[in-house]
């Protein structure tokens, strides 16, 4: 029988380029839309590590990448036909890291709340997460549009926490980039940061708690962090 050592605690997650390798079919959009514009496609090298800025800066990038004004990239109408098509294709090349299923099944098990905090619109995120059959093993999905304030602002993890009946206090972020650090040490929570992500810039600037270079090395991490949690409370009587 597992011991469930993790009852009580949460672990919220971000969705992009943490649970998920997103960037193929965000990009697919990205090339088809400028195609359609009589635009040269982008490299997925070259916008995949912006995907954690949303699909304004991917389209923003794309334009700038062709020499084109940037304020037809801009329009709503542009990020409209954006969210249709990427809603249309979202999980055509999108795959969940190796090692996903397998560890929110152990974390689970072992008692942790799940729950995702993502920049991502919650519908969207929803889609993705139900096409991959991920959509079980979390008690909330929470994007911007559900909470108070986005990342980097910690509200977003504090409140993500809450809504899947967790106590903010007893909370744990894995994220891949600026805003999920940010947001964490906002809410005073530990940070588990993925160096296989989508940040611009080198994640061990970041500031995370731990870094890890697997998926398969979360449970790992979070162990880590709860024994220093516990050396660090027994420090203080």
């Amino acid at each position: 029988m597992t011991d469930r050592d993790l009852e009580g605690w949460t672990i919220a997650f971000d969705l992009d380029g943490t649970l998920v390798d997103s960037a193929p079919d965000l990009v697919g959009t990205l090339n088809r839309l400028l195609v359609e514009e009589g635009l040269p496609p982008v490299p997925m090298s070259a916008a995949q590590t912006l995907i954690g800025s949303g699909a304004r800066a991917l389209l923003v990038h794309g334009f700038e990448a062709a020499g084109a004004p940037v304020e037809r990239a801009q329009s709503e109408e542009l990020f409209e036909r954006f969210l249709v098509d990427y809603a249309a294709h979202i999980a055509d090349g999108s795959r969940e890291f190796d090692g996903v299923v397998e560890t929110l099944e152990r974390l689970t098990e072992r008692g942790a709340i799940l729950v995702v905090a993502t920049n991502k619109r919650s519908d969207l995120s929803e889609l993705l997460l139900d096409k991959l059959g991920l959509t079980r093993h979390f008690a909330a999905i929470v994007g911007p549009d559900r909470v108070s304030a986005r990342k980097p602002s910690g509200a977003h993890l504090k409140e993500a926490v809450v809504k899947g009946g967790g106590d903010p206090e007893r909370a744990i972020m894995v994220g891949d980039a600026a805003p999920d650090a940010e947001a964490a040490r906002d809410a005073g929570m530990p940070c588990i940061l993925t160096t296989f992500g989508y940040t611009p810039v080198p994640v061990d600037t970041l500031g995370g708690d731990v870094l890890i270079d697997a998926f398969e090395d979360v449970e790992e991490a979070i162990d880590g962090v709860l024994s220093d949690f516990y050396v660090m409370r027994a420090l203080k009587f």
